[in-house]
């Protein structure tokens, strides 16, 4: 069985609950998809200080 977390609800939801642009999954666990929204702030945040990440315009870009 898969399990979502609905951002309309915050709650987590069967197969059969709101429409799929209404939430987040599919987790293989309740306990997963109960923490939906804490992995979605770790990986932006993961993101956000990505050392590889550059957001400084190339001098080409410039103009």
């Amino acid at each position: 069985m898969a399990y979502f977390f609905c951002l309309k609800h915050h709650a987590v939801e069967g197969e059969h609950g709101c429409r799929a642009k209404d939430r987040l999954g599919p987790y293989e666990t309740e306990v997963a998809a109960s923490r939906a929204l804490e992995k979605v702030a770790e990986r932006n945040d993961s993101w956000d200080n990505d050392p590889d990440w550059n957001d400084v315009p190339l001098a080409s870009d410039e103009a």
